[in-house]
Parts: structure tokens; C-alpha cells; sequence
């Protein structure tokens, strides 16, 4: 059975690391990261865990891993409570070292952000039910497949969409691949519809893709934008992303 990673952050905007270290804690954030590293070394796809054996038998453990903990969709329009378990279950299993690291560095760069603004209860159900929503969102466009789901990006995506829309304003340093990585510094309003937009495109050439559903990370940023605006229209988004950015030009910003 063929597997789904939900992320090609590569190509999107870059590497992005974030230098500054917030003055409020992020315990959902950091949280999350940590179970997905170890979910990740405990199981079969780390190649680390020795139960699992090597070789032959190893891929079968991954198959048999990512079938049983990611999302199939033609399994989860049938209503099966088991089936419906895995939308959660699929956001803490990757594929790949670089579909982990890829995950976890974008949910270090902007979850934090997020996760002050939002508050830490709030920000957890936001992060699991928009990634749940992006996974169902995939899964009803492509209900006769087979494939496997796995990965965060969804829920990630929808992160990075709730920060747009709550910090337009934060700079942030990214290394363009066409542009020999060269380092540069742009608003969070000009990259991330950059990603959206070669979401989109690639979204757009359907099974051409590196097997990446591209469309769970479209449904995840639209899901968080527009949470975002109906939670905080008129709630002094200005004022409080004036003053994260001015913190974050003290403290060197988001790098």
C-alpha cells in the first residue's frame, strides 16, 4: 500500500528558523513537537526501533504501520469509528527524517506566535480539529483511493494560515531555493500567499506530484485563515501583532 506525506515545505518558502526566543511559553507547541519526534524513533519508518527487524521485513512493518495509524480515504467515508479515529492518529505519524524535520521546524517557527495569541487550550483543539478538517477535506476529493495519509502539514498548514492573518506583519528570513538560497527577509503577507500559491499550482497537476497531497495543505491554511478572521475580527489583532513584532525586532525577529 502506498503512503501519503502531507508536506514538501521545500518548495514552498523555504527553510525558515526562528532565532528569537519568545517571552511566553509554548508547552502546546514544544508538546506537540516532542510526540511527534518520539512517536517517529518508536516506530518502523526511523528505521532506529530494532523489534522491526531490517530489510524486507522492515518495509512490511512500515506498510503495515502507516496503514494501520494513517488515513485511507476510502475507509474513512464509510463511517468506521476506527476510521474516523485516524484523522488524529495520522497527524502524529511521518513518513521520513525530512518529512518530520520539515513539519516540526514550521511548527516551531509559527506555532509559538499562534499558540500566545490564541492561548494554550484553544490553540491545542484549533491545531487537532483543522487538521482533522484538511485530512477529511483530502479524503472527500479523493474518495475511491487507497492511499495512505499520514503527516502534521495539514494542521500545520492551518497554522500558518491563522498566522497570517494574526501577524501580516512579522518578517521572516527564508532561503529561496531559485534564488541559490541566498537569505532574505520578507513579511509573513508576502511569503506565505507565496506558499499558498505553490500549493495551489502543484495542488493543480493532481497525480504528477511527488506524492504529497497538496490539497490537505490548502483546505489546513484555509480552515486557520478563516478561523482567525471570524475569531478575531475586531478584536485588536493590530495591536497585538504591532506589539509581537515590535518584540520580535528587539529580540532579533523571526528568522
Amino acid at each position: 500500500m502506498i503512503w501519503h506525506m502531507i508536506d514538501n515545505w521545500g518548495t514552498a518558502a523555504g527553510r525558515t528558523v526562528r532565532s528569537a526566543v519568545r517571552n511566553q511559553p509554548a508547552p502546546v507547541t514544544y508538546g506537540l513537537i516532542v510526540l511527534c519526534c518520539v512517536a517517529f524513533l518508536l516506530s518502523p519508518a526511523s528505521g532506529f526501533n530494532p523489534v522491526y527487524g531490517t530489510g524486507d521485513r522492515l518495509l512490511a512493518a512500515q506498510s503495515d504501520y502507516f496503514a494501520r495509524w494513517g488515513v485511507i480515504p476510502s475507509q474513512l467515508l464509510t463511517g468506521s469509528p476506527r476510521a474516523a479515529l485516524t484523522t488524529v492518529t495520522a497527524l502524529f505519524v511521518h513518513g521520513s527524517w525530512l518529512h518530520l524535520l520539515g513539519n516540526m521546524l514550521f511548527l516551531y517557527v509559527f506555532g509559538a506566535m499562534v499558540e500566545e495569541r490564541m492561548g494554550h487550550l484553544q490553540f491545542a483543539l484549533f491545531y487537532l480539529l483543522s487538521g482533522c478538517v484538511a485530512l477529511l477535506g483530502y479524503a472527500i476529493a479523493h474518495a475511491g483511493s487507497e492511499q495512505t495519509l499520514v503527516g502534521a502539514s495539514g494542521a500545520i498548514s492551518a497554522v500558518l494560515g491563522a498566522f497570517l492573518y494574526l501577524f501580516p506583519g512579522a518578517r521572516v528570513t527564508s532561503l529561496f531555493p531559485f534564488l541559490f538560497f541566498l537569505p532574505l527577509r520578507f513579511p509573513a503577507w508576502v511569503v506565505l500567499p507565496f506558499w499558498v500559491a505553490l500549493q495551489w499550482a502543484a495542488a493543480g497537476q493532481g497525480s504528477q506530484g511527488p506524492g504529497v497531497a497538496y490539497l490537505a495543505h490548502l483546505v489546513g491554511f484555509s480552515v486557520g485563515f478563516l478561523y482567525a478572521w471570524v475569531r478575531y475580527r475586531g478584536k485588536g489583532r493590530g495591536a497585538r501583532s504591532a506589539s509581537a513584532q515590535g518584540r520580535g525586532r528587539e529580540t532579533g525577529g523571526l528568522e
